[in-house]
């Protein structure tokens, strides 16, 4: 990809097809994380992450990838190459992308302020990245996105190692991600320091059976609003996913693990952050309290809700961004439940977790 974008680059500029110079940059971040759970062992501090991120641009033509490093897998952020329709200063713009990009689906880039994000991230519908061709437009206060997408990042759901979540292939679920559309729509307005936005989005598409090659209906809407008066920002969302499998449940997979959640839901997000104006030493502090949960829909008595709640606040400070965080959840998988929205009698209650997470980025 970014071989083509800089083959092109000389030719773009000898046309004058650019109105900016041609552009290459690197960057990378080095994240390190310490982790005290009242379900289990507690971690010292240990590295974390190492990420590398490259972009590009010549005329209309542009380019990102991310590649990370965690401890024990590695595995592909995004990497799309993109071409600029219209750029018009205070006016329209649109591009189209290609590549491994995140999915356009409900508050945008995240519904949540958090370094553990919401439930929504575990469910594959929050900062989702996968293999697909998308367009996408600014005007004025209209902003839309329309998708097509031909599987997870990887194609397989055999493939554990991935920062995403996706549809996991195993014994007892062996199913993978295939062919999906999307839709999205954002209004936003407002002035001297008061912002709304609003807005929904769908897709539709299908889950595939690897062993009979049968595939069923893979379906989930979203209605959104965050509104932002000065320090303070509200956040608010309501989805709904449904995989039509005949079973109850379906695996999904990311870091290394595969774990079972339930075919539909209903996934309500608050979030509530406050920007502190007087920060002292450090450059920013955003404190926030991020709730969301996973209601499943079907009566199944192998379900049961999911709760989770991320109270902290993030302090930057010039190329270092450190986030404490304490997540409370109910049933909830990455805080020692079993999975999300399924239910174990021998893991009812509570868990908690303290984390902070301290990274340096370039």
């Amino acid at each position: 990809m970014f071989g083509v974008l800089v083959t092109v680059m000389p030719a773009a500029s000898a046309q004058g097809t650019t109105d900016a110079p041609a552009a290459f940059e690197l960057g990378g971040a080095v994240r390190f994380n310490y982790a005290w759970l009242d379900y289990g062992g507690s971690s010292g501090v240990e590295p974390e992450l190492v990420r590398i991120d490259a972009r590009g641009n010549a005329g209309p033509l542009f380019a990102s990838l991310q590649y990370r490093w965690y401890d024990g897998f590695d595995a592909v952020h995004h990497a799309y190459a993109g071409w600029a329709i219209e750029r018009a200063p205070g006016g329209a713009s649109s591009d189209v992308r290609v590549g491994i990009q995140q999915v356009p689906f409900g508050l945008l880039p995240t519904a949540s302020q958090s370094f553990w994000f919401g439930s929504g991230y575990y469910l594959g519908i929050e900062d989702d990245y996968d293999l697909g061709v998308v367009w996408q437009r600014q005007s004025g206060a209209h902003r839309w996105h329309a998708g097509v997408f031909a599987g997870d990042e990887y194609g397989t759901g055999a493939e554990f190692d991935r920062y995403s979540f996706d549809v996991a292939t195993i014994e007892d679920l062996p199913y993978r991600e295939r062919t999906r559309g999307i839709v999205r729509y954002e209004h936003g307005s407002g002035a001297s320091g008061r912002e709304t936005t609003w807005g929904a989005s769908a897709f539709a598409g299908r889950i595939e059976n690897r062993i009979d090659g049968g595939t069923h209906a893979h379906t989930g809407g979203t209605v959104h609003g965050q509104w932002v008066r000065g320090p303070l920002t509200l956040q608010a969302q309501w989805a709904r996913y449904r995989y039509a499998n005949p079973e109850p449940r379906i695996a999904m997979s990311a870091f290394m693990v595969p774990f079972e959640i339930a075919t539909e839901a209903d996934v309500p997000t608050l979030n509530v952050a406050w920007a502190v104006q007087r920060t002292g030493w450090f450059g920013s502090i955003t404190c926030y309290s991020n709730a969301s949960a996973t209601l499943p829909v079907d009566r199944d008595p192998g379900l049961r809700e999911s709760i989770q709640n991320v109270t902290g606040c993030s302090l930057g400070k010039g190329r270092m961004l450190t986030y404490i965080d304490w997540i409370a959840g109910k049933n909830m998988w990455f805080i020692g439940g079993p999975g999300i929205g399924v239910r174990d009698p021998a893991n009812d209650g509570w868990h908690s977790r303290l984390n902070v997470n301290l990274g340096f980025y370039f």
